[in-house]
């Protein structure tokens, strides 16, 4: 009887782990990345929307603000 009850006991527990529910965040579509914020705190000289701006910038701050390669010791 004991043995039973904790292997229906142990079958439900089981079984709840394959009823998880998706986890979305809902129907929000998010912008693009270049499409950014018009604010004091961007970059100077990018303008919110320009993707070729947005590439430039990009590739510079990758060139020489990030690339440990490239600063002095």
């Amino acid at each position: 009887m004991m043995k039973r009850l904790s292997l229906m006991v142990l079958s439900v527990a089981a079984l709840t782990a394959c009823g998880e529910k998706a986890q979305t965040l809902g129907t929000k579509k998010d912008a693009t990345a270049f499409s950014g914020a018009e604010n004091a705190f961007v970059a100077t000289g990018w303008t919110a929307g320009d993707k070729n701006s947005w590439e430039q910038h990009l590739r510079a701050r990758a060139q020489y603000g990030q690339n440990d390669n490239s600063r002095a010791p």
